[in-house]
């Protein structure tokens, strides 16, 4: 597992170790039952403390994300597939609620915004 830490990102280190992992469950990088590393590794191998992610891994917990055991670690939780799809549909709705804002500020009307999200998908095929 790839977990890239930015000290000047205005998000908390916790946050962006819980995000990335989320994200790859979402997209299916890693499968129900697979084994994370141990708090305290990943927290070697990040230079971080083990209360940070300890947070991160008690928060994916508590989203149902993954599940843990005592002595023996933590694991990807089994998800239904309809809740994943819906999870991820939701993730692009707030991104693209970004996007629907900064194309606001941009002064781009809504018509050049569906010109270009048709361009893109079209694109993509």
């Amino acid at each position: 597992m790839n977990i890239n830490i930015s000290n000047s990102s205005q998000e908390p280190i916790y946050s962006q170790i819980k995000n990335q992992i989320k994200q790859s469950i979402l997209r299916n990088d890693m499968e129900a039952g697979e084994a994370l590393p141990s708090m305290r590794r990943l927290a070697q191998d990040l230079r971080i403390s083990v209360i940070t992610t300890k947070r991160a891994y008690e928060e994916l917990e508590s989203e149902g994300f993954i599940t843990s055991f005592v002595g023996k670690g933590s694991f990807v939780a089994g998800q239904n597939q309809d809740l994943i799809k819906e999870k991820r549909i939701k993730e692009v709705e707030v991104r693209m609620g970004e996007i629907v804002n900064e194309s606001k500020n941009l002064n781009i009307s809504l018509q050049q915004l569906h010109d270009l999200v048709t361009m893109l998908y079209e694109e993509e095929e």
